[in-house]
């Protein structure tokens, strides 16, 4: 597992109904391509976050699968249209098995 990894997203507290709205993300992570060596010469194994989704209501919005060459600490900003009130769910999945997720709710008004 990672250490230090934390999800931050910002959504909307409210839209109205068909609106588009921006969403962004970004979570903290080391993000080790598995290319580099430490101080002893040993390569460091890989570690990074290799899937990124969101979900809205369970339908999917967005699927990111990311490769080794993705930077330290990913960033995504995406619009997506709100049809009705519920809560997006968002959730990265690391090399090493470990999946974390954050949920917003937004209201229609």
């Amino acid at each position: 597992m990672a250490s230090g990894v934390r999800p931050r997203v910002k959504v909307p507290k409210s839209a109205s109904a068909g609106e588009t709205i921006t969403l962004k993300t970004l979570i903290s992570h080391p993000m080790e391509s598995g290319q580099r060596k430490d101080s002893s010469g040993n390569v460091i194994p890989r570690s990074i976050i290799n899937r990124f989704t969101c979900e809205f209501n369970g339908q999917m919005v967005v699927d990111v699968t990311m490769e080794p060459a993705i930077s330290t600490n990913p960033y995504f900003e995406f619009d997506a249209t709100v049809p009705e009130a519920g809560e997006f769910k968002f959730t990265w999945y690391d090399d090493d098995g470990d999946v974390y997720e954050d949920t917003k709710a937004i209201a229609i008004g």
